[in-house]
């Protein structure tokens, strides 16, 4: 292919990707924008889907299940969880800051990591400065059958500690939000083992 030659993409491709990305960056939009931390958990979960249309759209359709299987399917409904257990209510006003200065901070900051990225990006001359693999590295076996055999032969031990450190943040929240009474009233369960006691 002649150096400088633009490689024009068919149109239902063009058309999958302008509508995956749009639903991409409006559902990253509701993220940041949306008061409601059920609305912005919502709007997380159409920003993965898009991001696994645009997977499904280069071929990498093992990365498209897993966006959708365990971030839109598992981590997203954790952060439901977690929202719905700590009682987020209507009410809070989102106008105080609990820190002092954290929204100017924060946009110098995003401000900053992204001039980092595209200089980074530049300077390297693309994504990662390496050359594209479009082929695997052993023909003898896809990239789905190596994938697996590793992640469950010599990266088991860090993916059942993933699984284990899930659990653990699980717990956590359900004991953070586990308010303590006042007045010294018991927590509901106890009334429920001291009657039970009683009778």
């Amino acid at each position: 292919m002649p150096v400088g030659t633009m490689v024009v993409k068919p149109v239902p491709e063009l058309v999958t990707f302008i509508l995956a990305g749009a639903i991409v960056v409006i559902g990253a939009l509701g993220v940041v924008l949306l008061p409601q931390p059920v609305h912005a958990a919502l709007s997380l979960v159409a920003t993965l889907f898009g991001v696994a249309v645009l997977f499904v759209a280069q071929d990498a359709h093992l990365l498209a299940a897993v966006q959708v299987i365990v971030y839109a399917g598992a981590i997203v409904v954790l952060f439901l969880f977690v929202i719905m257990l700590l009682g987020v209510d209507e009410a809070d006003d989102l106008q105080i800051e609990p820190i002092v200065a954290q929204r100017p901070l924060a946009l110098v900051a995003g401000v900053g990591i992204l001039g980092l990225s595209l200089v980074s990006l530049f300077l390297a001359g693309g994504a990662t400065g390496a050359s594209s693999m479009l082929m695997a590295p052993d023909a003898t076996e896809t990239n789905i059958a190596q994938l697996g055999r590793l992640l469950f032969t010599e990266y088991a031990f860090a993916f059942e500690a993933t699984a284990i450190l899930l659990t653990i943040s699980v717990v956590g929240a359900v004991m953070l939000a586990r308010r303590a009474p006042q007045d010294g009233a018991p927590y509901p369960e106890d009334e429920t083992v001291q009657s039970g006691v009683a009778s």
